[in-house]
């Protein structure tokens, strides 16, 4: 039989924030290896502004481009509900992929928090650079164009936000 070494994982809190302490043993019970790492699990004021500066990175020369106008005049509202949907299932694989994988049981809401915090900054921000352009009119029914627009913005937005949250 062959002796396999165990692993164990703890969180702990040291500090303010949050650390994973990983533990490898031997059959016989001897420290192979121990190594400590932070985890994202909560969300910090210094998340919240990776999550602005990674939405403004992709939203601004998105927004720019008069092909996101026209979608956003000619695009069914359908498309634009299921470019949301993607949007908000490409940001959660990758969220989970690389904060809560190994957690996702014990942290559940705080998953959720972070994909709506992402998306919602996202779409703040789109909307931001939209308007600085006179790109996002809200009177009368023009406030769906700009909500078409925004979705639109936010699609490739929320991704650099999520990228960006990553960075320690």
């Amino acid at each position: 039989m062959e002796n396999k070494p165990t692993t164990n994982r703890e969180v702990v809190r040291i500090g303010k924030h949050l650390n994973e302490i990983v533990t490898m043993k031997d059959a016989s019970g001897n420290l192979l290896h121990k190594v400590m790492k932070p985890v994202m699990f909560e969300v910090y004021p210094r998340d919240i502004m990776q999550l602005i500066v990674g939405a403004v990175l992709l939203s601004t020369p998105v927004a720019l481009t008069e092909e996101v106008w026209e979608l956003g005049k000619i695009l069914p509202i359908q498309k634009v509900f299921l470019l949301a949907l993607l949007s908000v299932l490409f940001t959660s694989l990758f969220v989970y992929y690389n904060f809560y994988r190994q957690h996702l049981k014990d942290h559940f809401m705080e998953f959720i928090k972070r994909i709506v915090l992402v998306y919602v900054i996202s779409l703040c921000v789109s909307y931001l650079v939209l308007y600085l352009f006179h790109q996002a009119p809200l009177g009368g029914a023009s406030w769906i164009i700009t909500v078409k627009r925004m979705v639109i913005v936010a699609f490739p937005a929320s991704m650099s936000a999520a990228v960006a949250d990553m960075i320690k």
